[in-house]
This record gives structure tokens, sequence and C-alpha cells, in this order.
């Protein structure tokens, strides 16, 4: 979802109860360090704010996998170590680390692409014949996993971002994706049993009304495979990126989804648009309205509703609205606009009204 921002640069809960946090808070709260902007100044912004208004940072990679690299544990490109040393060393201090990685393409279709010299290179022979159940691609997804481990010593991993978007998109390669889930995440286990092992699920479809054509119930099965083996229930939400678009969701639209799964949940990303947009799809042109109120809206029954069910993390995926980095690319309309709003700081790193609420629960102490 988030990619071409990489390739760019390096609930309610009740009816009654007060809308202030309690005292005590249980989940970590973080955003992704991609910068507004192709400059050093939107880079030392984003890492500035995020030692100020986050006590985890998500290094997220969703731009391939170094697979004829990984094969045989020969070096990585330097390209990629040089992104990965830079990370770890603008990591603020004291900042709890969570590390995204995924087996599976951008698009949740098959297998994820090459990275070297560059992010999401077309997989070269016999790559682009693999299956994810093949040895080799079980070999060389463990080793880069556990590279990326051991470098980045993180404190929550997720092996598969949006893991259950490929049965939704490509179901014909569920079970030998399945094979390769189960290996990964058992070999990982036996190597690391103290860390925090799990994909993360796309929590919408899992709705009904969210999608045309969408059968959540099958999804929701989907999803209770993937969670035999991940110690979390991480999610990814984007409420406006639905049929509900800018209007309002249903109210039981978190304690539901929160419910299908009793592991501990976590927010593995989320946002809201705080501003109205277009899109252009497939079926047409989309507009999305949208204004600060409902962002903080959002992210106030989100945050309460986490409170509850007592979560480990919340990651806002945008810090700051990308209003300059999309200019920079050509001011697309098509999915690249999508998160543009979502930030919590506006596109003249302003703060907006759900950052308030964000730091009132920031500033409560961890239970």
């Amino acid at each position: 979802m988030k990619k071409f921002l990489f390739l760019s640069v390096l609930t309610v809960l009740s009816a009654c109860g007060s809308d202030e946090p309690t005292e005590e808070r249980t989940f970590y709260l973080g955003f992704t360090p991609f910068p507004y902007a192709i400059s050093q100044e939107a880079v030392d912004f984003t890492y500035e704010k995020i030692a100020k208004d986050a006590d985890i940072v998500n290094h997220h990679f969703d731009n391939g996998v170094p697979w004829v690299e990984a094969e045989h544990n020969d070096p990585f490109h330097i390209n990629i170590t040089n992104d990965w040393q830079f990370r770890k060393n603008s990591t603020p201090q004291g900042h709890k680390i969570y590390v995204s990685v995924t087996p599976i393409d951008f698009v949740r279709t098959g297998i994820a692409k090459y990275r070297a010299a560059e992010e999401d290179m077309e997989l070269p022979e016999p790559w682009d014949a693999y299956s994810f159940n093949d040895e080799p691609v079980k070999t060389a997804y463990l080793n880069y996993c556990k590279r990326i481990i051991d470098f980045f010593e993180p404190d929550f991993f997720n092996m598969a971002i949006e893991a259950n978007l490929l049965y939704f998109n490509h179901s014909p390669f569920w079970d030998d994706y399945l094979e390769l889930h189960e290996f990964i995440y058992n070999e990982l286990k036996s190597a690391y049993p103290d860390l925090p092992v799990f994909c993360s699920v796309v929590g919408a479809h899992m709705m009904s009304d969210t999608f045309a054509d969408n059968d959540h119930l099958a999804l929701r099965t989907a999803t209770v495979q993937l969670l035999e083996h991940s110690d979390l229930y991480a999610l990814s939400l984007y409420p406006y990126l639905t049929a509900y678009l800018g209007n309002p969701y249903p109210e039981n639209m978190l304690t539901e989804l929160f419910s299908i799964s009793n592991k501990p949940l976590a927010i593995a990303e989320t946002g809201y648009a705080a501003q109205t947009f277009s899109i252009d799809t497939e079926g047409g042109t989309l507009t999305v309205v949208s204004d600060p109120n409902k962002q903080e809206k959002y992210i106030s029954e989100l945050l309460k509703a986490c409170t509850k069910r007592k979560a480990k993390f919340v990651i806002n995926f945008v810090l700051r609205d990308y209003d300059d980095l999309w200019e920079e690319i050509g001011s697309p309309t098509g999915v690249v606009i999508a998160w543009r709003d979502s930030g919590l700081y506006d596109e003249n790193g302003n703060t907006r009204k759900a950052l308030t609420r964000w730091r009132s629960y920031l500033k409560k102490p961890l239970s």
C-alpha cells in the first residue's frame, strides 16, 4: 500500500464514560519514518517528531526481498545495508523497534519482487517460476528474516505484511503460502523464542459491506488460518479506504474486528485522511470527503478501543502529510494520493487535532 513512498525516498466502546484516556496504557505509539519529501530536511523532521511523539518506530520493508543473495547467505547489495544502517542510526534511543517484512508482493498476488541495487525489480530466473512452498524460497526467506532480526534486534517482528490479502487477491496460491508461513514461523520461534513473531492482516476486508463482492466470512477463515502461526493479531486498518469512504463507519466496527481473534492485539498500521481528496480507480473517480474532525474522531475511538483490548502497539503509518512528495513525483491521481493527507501533522508541519489526542495517551505511563 505504501511502497511508492519508499521508492521515491531512501467503536465506540461504550455509550457512556469519559473521553479522557485512563491513567495507564498498555500499547506503544509510533510511526513509520518515511519522510514527506525527497530532502534531508524532511528526513530530519520525521525522525525528530518520532523522537518526540512516539515511543516505537516501525521500519517497514514492502519493497522486495534479496532472494538470490539470501538463499546462499551472500552479502546483500550495499544499497540495502546502507538503508538498514541509516535507519538503525536514526532510531531514537530508548524507542521500541518494530520491523515489518514480507514474502508477498506489493499488490498481494504472488511472491515478492527482487531487491538489490533497486527496489521491486523483476524476479530473475529461476525465481520467476518458484512457488511459495519451494525449498529455495523457504531457505532464502528464512535467511533474510534472520539477518534483518539480527541486525535490528527488534522488539516486534512482522514476517508477512497484510498476508490475508493474498487469499483475497489470488486464492490459488493460498495453500502454498500457508506452508511457507508455518515453516517461517516455527523456525523463527525456535531461533528467537522471546521475540513476538506475527503477520499483519487487513481488517476492513473482514467486515461485511466494506467492499463489493467481498466474502468477508471466507477472509475471516483465512485470517484464522494465519493466526495459528502468529503471536499477535495485528491489524492493518484504513476505514476511509472502504465503501464507507469519508462517511461514518459502523459504530461497532472496532469492537467487531477486535473480537475476531483473542490473541494479543496490535495495530500494525493505520490512518485516517484529514482532508478531502479524489482518487482515480478502474471503476471511475472516487471522492473521499474528510476533515481534521473526522480524523480526530477515528484516532480517539481507536485508542479508546485499544485501551480496552490492552493492545501491544499502534502505528499511524504517515507522520506528516506528503503533499511535497506527491508534487515531486508528478501529482498522480491514482493510488499514491490515498494516504497523502493522513498525517498527524499537516503538509505545512502544523499539528492536527488528532495529534493532541495521540499525545494525551503518549504521556500516560505504560502498564
